[in-house]
């Protein structure tokens, strides 16, 4: 003998203990860099008809159908997308994505290439792995200059070339363009995506310094005093970016749902090639925080632990009522 109450109290377990799972992962990455939290959807199960619904007639009215519903189960677990708070940190190597952009990072050799959709090797390049994206913009260095995550991926961006653009150490600041480079000042080499690198010299002149720019353009100031522009970060956005995989890491992957990855066109691009005010800008010196509010989680794990507790207390209440009958053949 069995009693569907019982087993549609086993479903709100089941539900609510999800739910458990989800909160207790966003109460624990309440200080992951640029996490974003997560909330459990339930919906209703199948309904088991005692009795049909009838229409009316000349003599009655209709009655409606007589259901008896089965339990609960998870509908969906969704990425609350929300930006979270910007941290001024002041270290020049944190970025913060202000926007809808991820950051392009690959695993591979240092003169690997994919191209500008941000997930192909281009032609005749050796080939580059792993490509994820990320929103942690806690940069490094290595002993090579190499631009990377904290993990050591590798950070893609635009190469600059055409000789680079400086400028002059007057005030104010007026390009000078170096032999080769068009009327526009430094161009990105276009469809491909390279790993970064803020090598310690360029030519003679030793890199005093370096900064970070909002559209990503990372420009070197010299021993010399000139200033050089030497890479561009790359961006990518989703059509679905709730439908992107977690990895870990603090890395995202594509999905058969979230869509291709749309890539930021390059520094120098025009007319139609150029999407770049669609992207977030890049905040140097600044990290951003996970949007966990904590005040939230702790209410929903109150209520998903009463929950939890009711659907349990249907189970005791179907063996009491089983003990019951089985009582009566004493």
């Amino acid at each position: 003998m069995a009693l569907r109450s019982m087993y549609t109290g086993i479903s709100g377990m089941k539900a609510n203990q999800t739910k458990l799972d989800v909160v207790a992962n966003n109460i624990a990455n309440e200080s992951t860099t640029a996490f974003k939290a997560s909330r459990t959807a339930f919906s209703d199960m199948l309904y088991q008809n005692s009795g049909e619904a009838t229409s009316p007639t000349s003599n009655k009215g209709g009655t409606n159908a007589k259901q008896v519903g089965l339990g609960a189960s998870v509908s969906s677990i969704n990425k609350m997308m929300g930006q979270g708070n910007k941290l001024a940190t002041g270290r020049k190597l944190d970025v913060c994505v202000d926007g809808e952009g991820y950051l392009i990072v690959c695993n591979g050799p240092v003169n690997g290439k994919i191209d500008s959709t941000g997930n192909k090797v281009a032609s005749g390049s050796p080939a580059m792995s792993s490509v994820s994206y990320t929103r942690d913009g806690n940069l490094t260095l290595d002993k090579d200059g190499n631009l990377l995550t904290t993990d050591g991926q590798r950070v893609m961006g635009y190469q600059i070339t055409n000789g680079l653009i400086t400028y002059s150490t007057t005030t104010p600041i007026t390009p000078i363009i170096v032999t080769g480079a068009p009327a526009d000042g430094a161009v990105a080499v276009a469809n491909a995506l390279v790993p970064l690198v803020i090598p310690a010299s360029i030519g003679a002149d030793k890199i005093k310094d370096f900064n970070i720019g909002s559209d990503g353009v990372i420009t070197a100031n010299l021993s010399g005093g000139s200033r050089v522009a030497i890479g561009q970060i790359a961006m990518a956005s989703f059509t679905n970016p709730e439908g992107l995989t977690a990895i870990g890491g603090n890395m995202l992957s594509e999905s058969t749902n979230s869509g291709s990855a749309l890539v930021k066109s390059q520094l120098g691009a025009t007319g139609t090639a150029d999407n770049s005010k669609a992207f977030g800008s890049i905040n140097s010196g600044t990290l951003e925080a996970s949007n966990v509010d904590l005040t939230e989680q702790f209410t929903e794990l109150i209520t998903a632990t009463r929950s939890f507790q009711a659907s349990s207390k249907l189970i005791s209440n179907g063996d009491e009522i089983l003990q019951t009958i089985t009582g009566l053949i004493r």
